[in-house]
């Protein structure tokens, strides 16, 4: 059995996911960031801070290397969706984008 490159679609719907995901994870990083220097309880940190980390990697790798070319990102939407990864809750507004909401056939 042989595997096809992922549709468009489905690159999309996972690059959705991840957003999300991202945009979570950060949100829970500051909150435990702020745990740990209010009651001095780093536990979260420890734990959210590599889940974010791969998380955001993700979200990274996928715009760049397979949502930008299959949805013809010009540099400067990149840039956006990039620096969207950056601010608290950003991938909440990236998966709302409407180019990411219904993607066209593969």
């Amino acid at each position: 059995m042989t595997q096809t490159a992922p549709t468009t679609a489905s690159t999309v719907r996972a690059f959705r996911v991840v957003a999300l995901a991202e945009a979570v994870s950060w949100l829970l990083l500051i909150v435990a960031t702020v745990v740990k220097y209010t009651a001095g309880n780093a536990i979260g940190v420890h734990v959210m801070g590599p889940i974010h980390g791969v998380l955001f990697l993700a979200y990274v790798a996928l715009a760049l290397f397979e949502v930008r070319t299959k949805l013809g990102w010009d540099t400067r939407t990149t840039l956006i969706v990039l620096a969207d990864s950056v601010i608290p809750g950003g991938g909440f507004v990236v998966a709302r984008r409407r180019d990411l909401q219904a993607a066209p056939p593969a």
